[in-house]
Protein backbone atom coordinates (compact mmCIF):
# COMPACT_ATOMS: atom_id res chain seq x y z
CA UNK A 1 0.00 0.00 0.00
CA UNK A 2 1.58 3.38 -0.68
CA UNK A 3 0.19 5.09 2.11
CA UNK A 4 2.20 2.62 4.38
CA UNK A 5 5.23 3.17 2.06
CA UNK A 6 5.28 6.55 2.53
CA UNK A 7 4.42 6.43 6.20
CA UNK A 8 7.59 4.34 6.82
CA UNK A 9 10.23 6.58 4.89
CA UNK A 10 8.88 9.60 6.81
CA UNK A 11 9.57 8.22 10.31
CA UNK A 12 12.41 5.10 10.32
CA UNK A 13 14.26 6.01 7.74
CA UNK A 14 14.81 9.19 8.63
CA UNK A 15 14.66 8.50 12.22
CA UNK A 16 17.52 11.20 12.30
CA UNK A 17 15.37 14.09 11.80
CA UNK A 18 12.98 12.94 14.82
CA UNK A 19 16.07 12.59 17.20
CA UNK A 20 18.13 15.71 16.71
CA UNK A 21 14.46 17.67 16.55
CA UNK A 22 14.56 15.85 20.42
CA UNK A 23 18.03 17.07 21.02
CA UNK A 24 17.39 20.24 20.18
CA UNK A 25 15.09 20.83 23.33
CA UNK A 26 17.38 19.02 26.00
CA UNK A 27 20.01 15.86 26.26
CA UNK A 28 18.32 12.87 26.23
CA UNK A 29 19.62 9.12 26.58
CA UNK A 30 18.75 6.49 24.42
CA UNK A 31 15.63 4.35 25.94
CA UNK A 32 14.50 8.19 26.81
CA UNK A 33 14.92 9.01 23.21
CA UNK A 34 13.04 5.76 21.90
CA UNK A 35 9.71 7.56 24.34
CA UNK A 36 10.25 10.38 23.40
CA UNK A 37 9.68 9.97 19.78
CA UNK A 38 6.63 7.78 20.71
CA UNK A 39 5.37 10.61 22.74
CA UNK A 40 5.58 13.33 20.42
CA UNK A 41 5.53 11.85 16.50
CA UNK A 42 2.86 8.97 17.87
CA UNK A 43 5.50 5.70 16.38
CA UNK A 44 7.63 3.71 17.81
CA UNK A 45 11.09 2.60 16.55
CA UNK A 46 12.99 -0.46 17.70
CA UNK A 47 15.05 -0.02 20.63
CA UNK A 48 17.90 -1.57 18.54
CA UNK A 49 17.49 0.87 15.77
CA UNK A 50 17.21 3.77 17.88
CA UNK A 51 21.04 2.68 19.00
CA UNK A 52 22.32 1.80 15.41
CA UNK A 53 21.12 5.95 13.67
CA UNK A 54 22.77 7.61 17.52
CA UNK A 55 25.77 5.61 17.28
CA UNK A 56 26.24 6.80 13.48
CA UNK A 57 25.34 10.31 14.37
CA UNK A 58 27.58 10.34 16.94
CA UNK A 59 30.53 8.58 14.59
CA UNK A 60 29.59 11.94 11.98
CA UNK A 61 29.59 14.69 14.59
CA UNK A 62 26.38 15.36 14.75
CA UNK A 63 25.83 14.40 18.74
CA UNK A 64 27.94 14.01 21.37
CA UNK A 65 27.89 12.11 24.33
CA UNK A 66 28.11 12.66 28.01
CA UNK A 67 27.83 9.96 30.70
CA UNK A 68 26.20 11.25 33.97
CA UNK A 69 24.99 9.46 37.04
CA UNK A 70 21.59 7.92 37.26
CA UNK A 71 18.85 9.75 38.85
CA UNK A 72 17.73 9.95 42.91
CA UNK A 73 21.59 8.67 43.76
CA UNK A 74 21.16 5.94 41.32
CA UNK A 75 24.73 4.09 41.12
CA UNK A 76 23.80 3.49 37.65
CA UNK A 77 25.19 5.68 34.91
CA UNK A 78 23.44 6.66 31.65
CA UNK A 79 24.86 7.95 28.41
CA UNK A 80 23.15 11.46 27.61
CA UNK A 81 23.30 12.78 23.72
CA UNK A 82 23.82 16.15 23.02
CA UNK A 83 23.19 17.96 19.95
CA UNK A 84 26.29 19.43 18.53
CA UNK A 85 26.53 22.56 15.84
CA UNK A 86 27.02 20.29 13.06
CA UNK A 87 23.98 18.67 14.15
CA UNK A 88 21.73 21.68 14.28
CA UNK A 89 23.47 22.61 11.03
CA UNK A 90 22.13 19.27 9.40
CA UNK A 91 18.65 19.46 11.01
CA UNK A 92 17.73 22.91 9.27
CA UNK A 93 18.67 21.96 5.95
CA UNK A 94 16.72 18.46 6.47
CA UNK A 95 13.88 21.02 7.67
CA UNK A 96 13.80 23.60 4.72
CA UNK A 97 14.26 20.33 2.09
CA UNK A 98 11.04 19.04 3.98
CA UNK A 99 9.21 22.30 3.66
CA UNK A 100 10.36 23.27 0.05
CA UNK A 101 9.21 19.45 -0.69
CA UNK A 102 6.02 19.88 0.68
CA UNK A 103 5.47 23.69 -1.17
CA UNK A 104 6.57 22.15 -4.19
CA UNK A 105 3.33 19.42 -3.91
CA UNK A 106 0.85 21.86 -2.80
CA UNK A 107 1.64 24.12 -5.65
CA UNK A 108 1.71 21.43 -8.36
Amino acid sequence: MPLNRLKHKLTKEVMWLYILTLLKKRPMYGYELKHEINENFNWAPATVTSYVVLYKLESEGYVSTEVKEGENNSKNKRKYYMITEKGKDLLNEGLEFIRETLDKLDHN
